[in-house]
């Protein structure tokens, strides 16, 4: 079989079972099923799909029509311009979480700093704290998480983007194991009520880490834990920012006044949701 027949019939087999990027999904497989970049698969479309193409197409195929994400099966994701590997035990990176680094670096744009100093809590696959540090030159970070298999898998981002010299990860629960101060705190904490994870899309509610979902009885209970301990982490002047889930705004904002005082604003992503909720820590009189 061709190329460009075997993928027309998956997109078609995709879109059959209601899987809506049925198109996208069916060229990235192909081409992770033949190990080819796009551009040779446009051009050599016509070229036969081969044995063990065909075998390892008809593997990816049957997991993505169990809802599985197509970056789950290939092991990466891009994200804000950089490929990651991610594993059974991280989240898998949204594009929706970019309006998280936007922010970050619109905020730093406006208090700039000559080297920051990074804290991503609950780093999972190390996706905001790496694109934070190859997005702020210069820049330190520490990304910590209580997986010890999430761990292993920043660790492997950060080696594979050549950030080790700059990027460290900790296992540990939140900030409980750190000292000093931190000029940039970030998270993208579990926010999914208890009650909602079974409403969740398949793809979410069947191969995301519950414990980086759940976010307990009201989906509040992370930013309860992280924001109360920002004051004693956060220097002078610094910035925190945090993902934030629907319905969620007011109450973060109030948790962010509380901890930081008054300079909270909150940013949309590209689909109009409220999204991140960014603080900054206000200089003592007459620094």
């Amino acid at each position: 079989m061709p190329r460009g027949e075997a993928q027309r019939n998956l997109a078609r087999a995709l879109a059959g079972s209601g899987i809506e990027s049925a198109q996208i999904d069916a060229r990235v497989l192909l081409c992770a099923a033949l190990e080819i970049e796009h551009a040779e698969l446009i051009c050599e479309s016509a070229s036969p799909l081969g044995a063990a193409g065909a075998e390892a197409l008809q593997a990816f195929a049957m997991r993505r029509l169990r809802r599985e994400p197509v970056a789950r099966i290939t092991g990466f994701r891009e994200f804000w311009r950089s490929q990651f590997q991610i594993g059974p035990a991280v989240l898998d990176p949204r594009p929706e979480t970019e309006a998280l680094i936007e922010a970050v670096l619109e905020s730093a744009k406006e208090h700039p700093r000559k080297a920051w100093r990074i804290l991503d809590l609950g780093t999972g696959s190390g996706a905001i704290l790496c694109s934070l540090l190859l997005s702020l030159p210069g820049s330190f970070g520490i990304g910590v998480d209580i997986s010890p298999a999430a761990c292993e898998t920043a660790r492997a981002n950060v080696d594979s983007l050549e950030l080790s010299q700059r990027g460290l990860i900790v296992c540990g629960n939140w900030a409980q194991a750190l000292g000093g101060r931190f000029d940039l705190i970030v998270s993208n904490p579990p926010y999914v009520a208890s009650r909602e994870l079974r409403v969740l899309a398949p793809e979410v509610r069947d191969y995301d880490p519950r414990l980086a979902l759940d976010g307990g009885e009201d989906g509040l209970s992370a930013y309860r834990e992280i924001i109360p301990r920002l004051p004693e982490l956060l220097a002078p002047g610094g910035l925190a920012a945090v993902e934030i889930g629907a319905r969620q705004k007011s109450h973060v904002e109030a948790l962010m006044q509380e901890a930081l005082g008054p300079e909270v604003e909150s940013h949309l992503d590209l689909g109009g949701r409220w999204r991140v909720v960014v603080a900054r820590r206000g200089c003592p009189a007459g620094a």
